[in-house]
Order: C-alpha cells, then structure tokens, then sequence
C-alpha cells in the first residue's frame, strides 16, 4: 500500500509502466553475469513514468524461473534494489515463481511494474509545443536494453566470444561493455521539469529516436536533428558496420547515444542544460523542432550517416 496524501500530493495522477529487459537476458545467462540486469529492468520502467513528468512511487519485480537459483536471483534482486535507491521509488513487493519444464536451466524471466504520481496541471507533454523549441538530448549509457535480439545475431555470425575483449572498448570484455546497465534519468530530469519550462521528454527505447519523438508531438509538426552535435559511442558505430544497416534504421533499432529527450522553448534551453549537467548528465542541444513538410519525414536525421563513419 501506499498512502498518496503523506508522500504531499494535492491532485494527482497516477501513472503506471511495466516492462522487461528483453534478450539482453540472454547475454546475463551465457555468461553467468547478475549484477546489473536488475537495474536495466527498474531503469525500463520508470524511465517510461517520467516522461509524463511522474515521480516513482513503488515498484514491484516479477521473476519467474523452472528452479529457483539462489545466488544469480539474490544478484538481480540487489540490482532492483539500487535501480529503485537511483530513482528515489519504494520496491514494496514482488514474486517469484517456479515453473518446472517453463524454462531452460539456469534461465529466468523477469518483469517490472512501476507506479508514479503527478500533479494533474503538471502532466506532460504540454499542448503547446511549437516550432523552434530546442531538443535536448541526454547520453545513453550505450545499447541501454533494445536491440539485443540483433545484437546478439552480429555477435554470433562474427564468431565473437562474450568473454572475449570487446571490438569496440578495449579495457573490457564484450559481455561487460553490452551488460552495462541503462542509464537511470528520473531525478535529473524530475530537477529539470520542476526548475525549468519542460514541454515534453521522449524516452528512446525500442524504435529508437525515428519513432519515439513523433509521439510527443503534435501531427503538424516534427524534428530536425544536428547530428554531429552529440558522440556516438564506438558500440553504434561498430554495430552500424556489422549490421550493414542503413544510419535511418540505426536510428529506428538503437538509441545511438541518447537514452532520453526534453523540449523546451529556445529562452530555457540554457538553464535547463545547466539544470542537467548540475545532476550528472551528459547534455547538449542536438536539433528543434520544425513544422513538417509534404512528403518529408517527420523526423529529419540526414546528418547522422557522417556519426557512423
């Protein structure tokens, strides 16, 4: 339970997210490696509240399995436990189940289901996001927790070993540089929202920016992204090369180095990059908003083929 009137809420909305981690799984099985999937799984989840300008309340874990192993499931759980301490929400609860025959040895599942509160004037995004407002976008932490399905397949038909050195960071082993945990933005941009004029934040997860910021926007309009104004980490580049994929469906598969987006009017932009960097981010202005041409794409990324170089 959770009482909504201590936590200081006048006239709230509660906001619910649930999600998993997808295949990176798969990796965490291979190599027998626990710690942070926990986090990658908190991270889905109240990542998708904020964009609706929601502070995380409570969380709750799912983790179903064919026999309960206690050590890799301690690991997870503690790794829940410090994504939930990075967005400031109460793990109230969980469940644990074993389904003998569900799953392979040594194989689990895991799902997240995340509540937040705000205020109802306070709900986002706003009605009157206009042409001209900035984009502001926030670093990922790489590959966050989309793609893997891919990635995985690359990996494979490359003859790569998972405890092998990474081909794209050299002081790691590739299952250490793909497990790094998503990045974890509620605090910075809660501080954001509530110092600065946010319009809109957009949470790039599967879809990647191409179909993610559309939803945000009002039907008239789209976005012209400055590509060159943001580092792509060495994962994309490299992915962008196995894969043979075109820079546009990098852009719809994988974030491509921005894990989340704020709008905000072109007078703001400033204090609130401020605001972001005070919290920790990694945060540049990398394109604004345009009114959408006939025929044109809504989101314009013509700049990143040179990123992927």
């Amino acid at each position: 339970m959770f009482d909504l009137k201590k936590a200081g809420y006048k006239d709230p909305i509660l906001v619910s997210a649930t999600d998993g981690v997808g295949t990176k799984l798969l990796i965490a099985h291979e190599t027998n490696t626990h710690a942070t999937i926990g986090i990658d799984l908190v991270a889905m989840c109240v990542n998708d509240l904020i964009v609706q300008a929601a502070e995380p309340l409570f969380f709750l874990d799912y983790l179903a399995t064919g026999k309960l192993n206690p050590e890799p499931a301690e690991q997870v759980l503690e790794g829940i436990a410090d994504g939930c301490r990075q967005a400031g929400c109460a793990l109230i609860g969980g469940e644990t189940a074993e389904m003998p025959g569900m799953y392979l040895p040594g194989h689990y599942d895991l799902a997240g289901f995340a509540v937040g509160a705000v205020e109802r004037k306070a709900l986002l995004p706003r009605d009157d996001i206009q042409v001209n407002d900035m984009i502001l976008g926030l670093a990922s932490n790489g590959l966050h927790s989309n793609g893997f399905s891919l990635v995985r397949k690359i990996i494979l038909e490359a003859g790569l070993e998972f405890n092998g050195t990474s081909p794209f960071e050299e002081k790691q082993s590739l299952a250490e540089s793909l497990l790094t945990p998503t990045r974890i933005y509620v605090k910075s941009c809660l501080s954001t929202i509530k110092f600065g004029d946010v319009k809109a934040l957009a949470h790039i997860t599967g879809g990647g920016i191409i179909e993610n910021v559309p939803r945000i926007l009002p039907k008239e309009l789209g976005a012209n992204f400055f590509s060159k104004s943001w580092y792509v980490p060495p994962v994309f580049k490299w992915m962008a090369n196995a894969s043979r994929l075109s820079p546009r469906e990098m852009a719809r598969t994988f974030n491509c180095g921005i894990g989340m987006i704020i709008i905000v009017s072109p007078d703001k932009a400033g204090p609130a990059l401020d605001c972001l960097r005070e919290h920790g981010e990694t945060a540049t202005i990398i394109g604004e908003i345009c009114r959408v041409q006939k025929s044109a794409p809504r989101i314009n990324i013509s700049e990143l083929e040179d990123a992927f170089i």
